[in-house]
């Protein structure tokens, strides 16, 4: 297995937006090229397993896509409604299907990249305070779009291992 390009923070790409929101962006797009690399041709058996009792893959990939959307409430200045809370219940639920579990993961961070887009439009409003969860954390919008880069790459992380652990036992 080889990639044949540079990861996406070395193409060039988004310089017209603020460094911490291209940042941003370019972890989710390396988590993607990533995840479809590594897991892409799993299928769904091996999506849903627990080699040696780890999470699931399609744990992983239904968290970074629910959590982005859970992450970026927050930076909006916003509160998480129910649906997002319900949403939060069933990321563990392994009845799931490749089609199923990628499709909700590409429409999260398609939607995601507009949603951080939007915030970086202004670079004063990185540092405009926020709150988050139901103890009201401290922290700022750009504080949470980092936290959105290094939570989706540690669960990419994961995720890669796993698969390699499945990978390893067809063999």
């Amino acid at each position: 297995m080889q990639k044949f390009q540079p990861e996406p923070w070395l193409r060039g790409t988004h310089s017209e937006i603020p460094a911490t929101p291209r940042a941003v962006l370019h972890a989710l797009e390396l988590a993607q090229e990533d995840l479809v690399f590594w897991c892409g041709e799993l299928s769904d058996q091996e999506l849903i397993a627990n080699p040696s009792g780890l999470p699931s893959i399609a744990f992983h990939l239904r968290h970074i896509a629910r959590s982005l959307d859970r992450l970026l409430t927050y930076a909006e200045g916003r509160q998480l409604d129910e649906r997002q809370l319900q949403a939060l219940s069933g990321e563990a639920n392994p009845q799931c299907t490749h089609s199923e579990i990628y499709s909700e993961l590409s429409a999260a961070l398609t939607e995601s990249s507009a949603r951080i887009l939007k915030l970086g439009e202004n670079a004063d409003s990185l540092n405009q305070q926020r709150t988050v969860g139901r103890m009201n954390l401290p922290t700022t919008v750009a504080g949470l779009l980092v936290h959105i880069a290094d939570h989706t790459q540690r669960h990419v992380g994961q995720a890669i291992t796993t698969a390699k652990m499945l990978i390893a036992e067809r063999r």
